[in-house]
């Protein structure tokens, strides 16, 4: 499944719905749809404001949907999900629209427009004109989330021209010595990983000043820390997925301290 630009932020996306009312407002006031002209500028600020905020509370609505799709897609947003997500926030908004206007714009008038004359002739070309700016919104919000996202991504490096391992460092959970190449155990996407990569634990170690040493074949990201466990008489600590870390003596007094300072 290809990966779509998006960022689940709640609050990034109540801004989008903010902009939202705010674009349908001036997008109103200025194009005269729905007999707007007949309007007097107080009616217009009046009347007006209540469809962008009818289009901003469509898409708050939406958003606890928005985030049923994206935890069922295993935090994972394709371009389905996104079509899938804007075709029902379209759906709804014309509902909640349609509404507005037939039991508060006209209610009472003799002439109101017919149902198939307000989905053609109003809705579809003022939705036409309002989507591509909340498509774009949403589009903008992912791309940037994505390159914060690689932005701050540490690199594990090979040797020579061995590949190397681009990550977030919170998403790293171990590195254990292999011979001549080091094990990294890793998330992606909550799914562990390991990969093994041509250097030294000592390489690793300097490069990645905040991992602890806690035997000679190990570092360990303390963010991963869960509990201590003894094992067969030697201490060592459970990191995420039940990986068995352990700890010698020379490393012992320096992990505790460590990591009783980090999950204080």
């Amino acid at each position: 499944m290809k990966k779509y630009p998006f960022d689940a932020s709640l609050k990034h996306h109540l801004l989008v719905g903010l902009a939202l009312a705010l674009w349908i407002f001036v997008f109103l006031f200025f194009t005269e749809p729905l007999d707007v002209n007949e309007f007097s500028n107080r009616e217009k600020l009046i009347y007006l404001p209540v469809y962008g905020l009818i289009g901003a509370l469509c898409y708050a609505i939406m958003l606890p949907l928005q985030s049923y799709m994206y935890k069922r897609s295993e935090k994972q947003w394709s371009l389905k999900n996104e079509v899938l997500f804007n075709l029902v926030f379209v759906i709804f908004s014309f509902i909640l629209a349609r509404s507005y206007y037939s039991f508060v714009i006209v209610r009472g008038e003799p002439n109101p427009y017919s149902l198939w004359y307000y989905t053609t002739g109003i809705f579809i070309p003022a939705i036409l004109t309002i989507l591509p700016i909340v498509l774009l919104g949403r589009w903008a919000l992912g791309k940037y989330k994505n390159k914060r996202l690689e932005d701050a991504k540490i690199e594990i490096q090979g040797e020579g021209n061995y590949e190397s391992l681009r990550l977030l460092y919170n998403d790293l959970i171990c590195v254990q010595s292999s011979d001549n190449y080091v094990e990294v155990s890793f998330l992606d996407n909550n799914i562990l990983k390991k990969q093994l990569i041509r250097n030294k634990l000592s390489v690793i170690e300097t490069s990645f000043p905040k991992l602890l040493r806690t035997h000679r074949s190990f570092l360990l990201n303390p963010y991963h820390f869960q509990s201590w466990k003894t094992e067969n008489g030697k201490l060592g600590v459970v990191a995420s997925n039940d990986i068995f870390i352990p700890i010698s003596k020379t490393y012992a007094t320096r992990v505790k301290s460590a990591i009783n300072s980090t999950t204080k």
